[in-house]
């Protein structure tokens, strides 16, 4: 589904990302650990676009993206979360949701302006589509509040039904658990799990341990830069390499 090949990202002179290669399979869950600083968001930020690397190659289902803006994944169907929660806080929650939709609209600012018919007709559909994905989310109790004022926790499941409002193959979710309460961290390992059986590849950055040994297929351990090691969660856990850099040396 996605495969990162060399990805080296250096910032003056320093090198934040070192050769990095790893794939994803469809369907998989994907966890990416490491301690801060190993350069975990900034391979997030790479992958979606926001950052150009300075070498390797991005390709989404053999497709070479390297370089593709965010908006352009989007309609490849590859979207992503943020660490810090970006929500419009003036619009209600279903309209935020609607906006994750923009990629499925084909009305014109004109043809909205002037209410035609098939505008009218597509911004029905679009606040229906938006409402399944809060129910899907279990926040569609909140669909009239202002984003703005809805607790942190349902501010992150929001975050995640816009995101899936764009009918995404592929959601990458950087840190989805930070700031959660523990239950709040059960219900959101309960929606990765339903996410990942709508066949949407799943590939997230946590620092919870419990939560990525819980829902993962697959593990990548970066550090320094570099890539430690990838294998499953059982593998990880038994890694010598990744218990002295990342889960601590008793020595």
């Amino acid at each position: 589904m996605l495969e990162i090949s060399g990805v080296t990202q250096i910032f003056g002179g320093v090198t934040a990302l070192d050769a990095v290669s790893f794939s994803v399979s469809k369907g998989d869950i994907t966890g990416v650990i490491g301690p801060n600083g190993a350069g975990k968001t900034t391979l997030f930020n790479i992958i979606t676009g926001i950052y150009h690397q300075t070498a390797g190659k991005v390709l989404l289902e053999g497709k070479d993206v390297t370089g593709f803006p965010p908006e352009r994944l989007a309609r490849l169907a590859m979207v992503r979360t943020f660490q810090n929660i970006e929500l419009f806080g003036g619009m209600t929650v279903l309209e935020n949701v609607m906006v994750g939709m923009h990629t499925k609209s084909s009305s014109g600012l004109l043809a909205c302006a002037l209410k035609m018919p098939w505008s009218i007709s597509e911004e029905r559909r679009i606040r229906k589509g938006a409402m399944k994905w809060l129910e899907f989310s279990g926040i569609s109790d909140l669909a009239d509040h202002p984003a703005g004022g809805i607790p942190f926790g349902k501010g992150r499941l929001l975050e995640i039904a816009r995101a899936l409002a764009a009918l995404p193959r592929i959601i990458l979710m950087d840190e989805p658990a930070a700031g959660l309460n523990s239950q709040e961290t059960l219900g959101l390992a309960q929606l990765i799990k339903r996410i990942r059986d709508l066949d949407i590849t799943v590939v997230l950055v946590e620092h919870d341990m419990e939560l990525v040994m819980d829902i993962c297929d697959r593990i990548v351990v970066l550090n320094l830069g570099s890539k430690l090691a990838e294998g499953t969660p059982r593998e990880i856990q038994e890694s010598p390499e990744v218990i002295a850099a990342y889960l601590g040396d008793d020595d």
